[in-house]
């Protein structure tokens, strides 16, 4: 039934999901009123802060066949840092899809909310998984400091694909895992490095060693609808916090959807292991949208790009043996201790990359944490931002409003529709 499912969901994708099918031709969507604010309410009040139920944006997809319809997710919820974890000012909170459409008169409309809930179908948490299921070490506290339990089906959802049968596949900073979930939310299945202990489709070992709060930060289908591509967010710590030496390298992993079949690749940052790789979408199945990005505001000299990228003569890094916990070795070296021209001269070469568009010079963006893409089609692109709820640390591990420096109003997630080259 499983072959007979994906055989499926290929088939269909490849159907609806080509970049110049009318499915995603946006001639006769409505995109002038953009940019446009999600709709929001207070979601709780701690200190005297208002924690609104936004942080849509950490991902985005588009509906795989109807046009100017979107899903963003949430990533595992308001949070500040405190001690060796974080405060979660509302610990039972759920990751959360969000699907809207662009409407007739150009409005945004929220079509429904769909909370991701644990294969029995209960609504699932943002706390972190216990070790052997995920851990990053992380410790959960609330509001007041006191620590909280974990959750075995936790996530820190980061990015999201809506496949041709109604599915999501969802990926998070915590194994890192990558979980398909139901048209409502409930998880069907959950792929992480081995070595974790979820199900028995697995990515290679290595993955394990991204950094906390780094994980698979952007994920996407590939339109023939037979590959996942996940990246992750920043150099991760291979073999070891100490030895990682190159700061811009970060990796690509694919899964192949219907063998589990993994390859990987390296990716070079512009910036250096504090900068993260964003989100990911499909121009075609080597050809991809990639974001780069800094953590300052885009009107504070923040770095907010978007890269063109292709596979197709990338090398495959995976190595012989997926299940090494320091993934393949040049000269006796972890691939994050090598310098580009160790990596060079040993034959391999990252993924090619190009500037397609620089959204603080094009748009004078003002978001810091710009997290999610779709492409249109006729080299549009939609841009998403997560808002953290509307809060960040003060500094002490409490909440304080999320001030956009441009406007001096709370930052809200905020949908953009941009050329590109």
């Amino acid at each position: 039934m499983k072959k007979l499912l994906l055989s499926a969901l290929a088939m269909t994708a490849l159907l609806s999901c080509n970049k110049d099918d009318d499915n995603v031709n946006n001639q006769d969507v409505n995109y002038s009123k953009l940019p446009q604010e999600f709709p929001f309410s207070k979601m709780a009040t701690i200190n005297g802060v208002d924690v609104i139920n936004g942080g849509f944006g950490s991902g985005a997809a588009a509906h795989p066949s109807r046009k100017g319809e979107f899903y963003v997710i949430t990533d595992r919820g308001p949070n500040t840092d405190y001690l060796n974890g974080k405060k979660f000012l509302t610990p039972n909170f759920t990751p959360t899809i969000m699907h809207f459409k662009i409407n007739a008169e150009g409005n945004v409309e929220v079509i429904k909310y769909i909370k991701l809930k644990n294969p029995s179908g209960q609504p699932i948490t943002g706390l972190p998984n216990p070790v052997g299921m995920g851990s990053t070490g992380e410790v959960a506290y609330d509001a007041t400091g006191t620590v909280l339990g974990t959750d075995n089906y936790g996530l820190d959802s980061e990015s999201i694909v809506a496949a041709p049968d109604g599915t999501f596949w969802v990926s998070d900073e915590y194994g890192p895992h990558i979980v398909h979930y139901s048209a409502e939310g409930v998880e069907m299945e959950r792929i992480s490095p081995i070595g974790v202990n979820t199900g028995t489709r697995k990515l290679p070992a290595v993955l394990a060693k991204r950094r906390a709060n780094r994980g698979m930060e952007g994920l996407c289908m590939t339109p023939d609808g037979r590959t996942l591509v996940g990246t992750i967010q920043s150099m991760m710590l291979v073999p070891t916090k100490a030895l990682a030496t190159n700061t811009t390298l970060t990796r690509i992993v694919t899964f192949d959807i219907a063998t589990g079949q993994t390859k990987q690749y390296l990716y070079k940052q512009d910036g250096g292991a504090s900068d993260s790789v964003c989100d990911i979408t499909a121009l075609g199945n080597n050809e991809f949208l990639v974001i780069e990005r800094d953590g300052n505001f885009g009107t504070q000299g923040g770095v907010k790009k978007v890269y063109r990228i292709n596979l197709s003569n990338a090398s495959d890094v995976n190595g012989t043996d997926i299940a090494a916990v320091d993934g393949m070795k040049v000269n006796g070296k972890a691939l994050e201790q090598c310098s580009w021209d160790e990596l060079t001269n040993a034959g391999i070469k990252p993924v090619t990359k190009k500037l397609a568009v620089d959204l603080v010079a094009k748009l004078g963006y003002e978001h810091d944490k710009f997290e999610g893409i779709v492409y249109l089609g006729n080299n549009k692109l939609a841009v998403f931002n997560d808002d953290d709820f509307g809060v960040v640390d003060d500094g002490s591990g409490n909440p304080k409003a999320k001030i956009l420096p441009k406007t001096g109003k709370v930052d809200k997630g905020t949908m953009y529709v941009v050329d590109i080259q």
